[in-house]
């Protein structure tokens, strides 16, 4: 437990100020990616500079951080080992913003 939290206490300390914040855990909503890239298109239209999106290590993800989150986000019920979590995240970044844009890429 000392360990988790010490995690989140960096954590917390890596997210910019007034970022808000997308913890991913399991506890979290499962989203399409349409649904998802309309929640970053409108912090994008409410002018929000930083989102963070938090990934917790082998033993999960601080509750503190979970509760103070703006959004927690589930992959799935599965656990997914936290190096293929990063490209996961960054292929749904990648896919909102191609979303937002009103690119072909995908049909939300």
């Amino acid at each position: 437990e000392r360990l988790i939290a010490r995690e989140g206490e960096l954590l917390r300390a890596a997210c910019p100020k007034g970022a808000r914040i997308i913890a991913l855990d399991g506890s979290g909503k499962a989203m399409t990616s349409g649904a998802l890239a309309k929640r970053l298109g409108a912090w994008r239209d409410e002018a929000i500079g930083d989102v963070a999106l938090v990934i917790g290590g082998a033993d999960g993800l601080d509750r503190s951080i979970v509760a103070a989150a703006d959004m927690v986000l589930s992959f799935g019920a599965v656990t997914w080992p936290h190096m293929l979590m990063r490209a996961l995240v960054a292929e749904q970044i990648y896919r909102a913003q191609q979303i937002l844009a009103g690119h072909p890429y995908h049909r939300s």
